[in-house]
């Protein structure tokens, strides 16, 4: 273990095997991992210096960006809308598209009605 390894919170933990539970082609509930004929190590994983499962990694892991950032070390940012940690690329304040789209709707809205009630207090 090197000194960036740190343990995973409970949360965390629930995240992997939810993600090797319901997108890992190579995990049957009743086997656990087929290529390796035993259970998921992915799914006892207790620290983030752990080496990963190569098809986890690069297959599985990808769809979850917090959880990338976690294990790849990246700089993350909160999501303004939905509070999520996302990985920091550029200038990015929103985790997705449609976070950006809610809070676009959401600035609209109010910009919309402060016109309206400078026009009712004219």
């Amino acid at each position: 273990m090197n000194k960036y390894s740190r343990e995973l919170t409970s949360k965390e933990k629930r995240k992997i095997k939810n993600l090797v539970s319901n997108e890992c082609a190579n995990y049957d509930p009743e086997y656990g991992c087929l290529p390796l004929d035993a259970d998921c190590y992915m799914c006892c994983i207790g620290f983030t210096g752990n080496k990963l499962c190569k098809y986890f990694e690069s297959s599985v892991l990808p769809s979850s960006p917090e959880l990338t950032a976690l294990f790849k070390r990246l700089p993350t940012k909160i999501c303004k809308q939905c509070g999520k940690k996302f990985p920091q690329d550029g200038k990015r304040i929103y985790c997705s598209d449609e976070c950006a789209k809610a809070a676009r709707r959401e600035q609209t809205a109010n910009r919309v009605r402060k016109h309206r009630q400078k026009k009712t207090d004219m």
